[in-house]
């Protein structure tokens, strides 16, 4: 089973890469597959890949119901 997370751009890095945060946990991702993002936006991140933007009310939703379900690390930021 495969999944995919959404989390918010927190920093642009060098070499399409970002700094993104999960409910107060930041990784750094490559953004080489999505283009025109900004720190704030949010997208939707695979095995160290952002995939694809999001709206950022869907990503808070999506962050809350994971909350809710009591999953670590998906607390809305």
């Amino acid at each position: 089973m495969c999944l995919a997370l959404p989390a918010r751009i927190v920093e642009l890095l060098p070499g399409s890469e970002g700094l993104i945060d999960v409910g107060g946990v930041r990784k750094r991702i490559s953004l080489e597959l999505v283009q025109d993002t900004q720190p704030g936006d949010y997208v939707i991140v695979h095995v160290g890949y952002a995939l694809q933007k999001l709206d950022p009310i869907e990503a808070e939703r999506t962050l809350q119901l994971f909350a809710e379900a009591g999953l670590d690390g998906a607390q809305p930021s």
